[in-house]
């Protein structure tokens, strides 16, 4: 199998799947997308209302994240910390594609299944949650991630060669 992958430094914290399995479902579905928080619950009910058609949506997205950041600094100020399942292993991935990973070192179990939660440097930055598989000891499949997390990661890639492209035509070019 041929698998295209971009140099990319990015976090991940996994699990293999196992008898937590519906609590690693759980999370997922909980870290879906803004429905995590007040916040992103009011919006997606306002949306469907369309009370935010006149809104600028910049602008909107701007205040809802700094709510947020506020949110974030009040549970800080608490000593709270968000509820996050504890995952065993924490691995640097050191290439990325469309559809798959691979970890700067062996750490995986070939045919595993596997639950993470990849560091993701987009704005606003959060953790995506995934299911996955080990196709070698360094290199996974994606097998299901959100559909907004999926955009975002697609764009990611991209973003990512890009940058590759223009590194490449500096090279040439120097």
């Amino acid at each position: 199998m041929n698998i295209r992958l971009i140099p990319a430094p990015l976090a991940i914290d996994f699990s293999l799947e196992d008898e937590t399995t519906e609590a690693f479902e759980r999370e997922f579905q909980r870290l879906s997308s803004a429905d995590d928080d007040a916040i992103g619950q009011w919006l997606k009910l306002a949306k469907a209302k369309g009370e935010t058609q006149e809104t600028d949506k910049i602008l909107l997205q701007l205040l809802i994240e700094m709510h947020r950041k506020i949110d974030n600094l009040e549970l800080l100020i608490k000593h709270e910390k968000p509820v996050r399942l504890e995952l065993h292993a924490h691995a640097m991935i050191d290439a990325i594609g469309f559809e798959h990973f691979e970890l700067k070192e062996a750490q995986l179990i070939p045919e595993a299944l596997y639950y993470g939660r990849m560091h993701m440097p987009v704005y606003p930055k959060r953790d995506v949650p995934i299911f996955f598989k080990a196709i070698t000891a360094t290199q996974a499949q994606i097998l299901r991630i959100h559909e907004r997390d999926q955009i975002e990661w697609n764009g990611y890639v991209t973003a990512r060669e890009r940058v590759m492209i223009r590194e490449l035509k500096q090279q040439e070019q120097a």
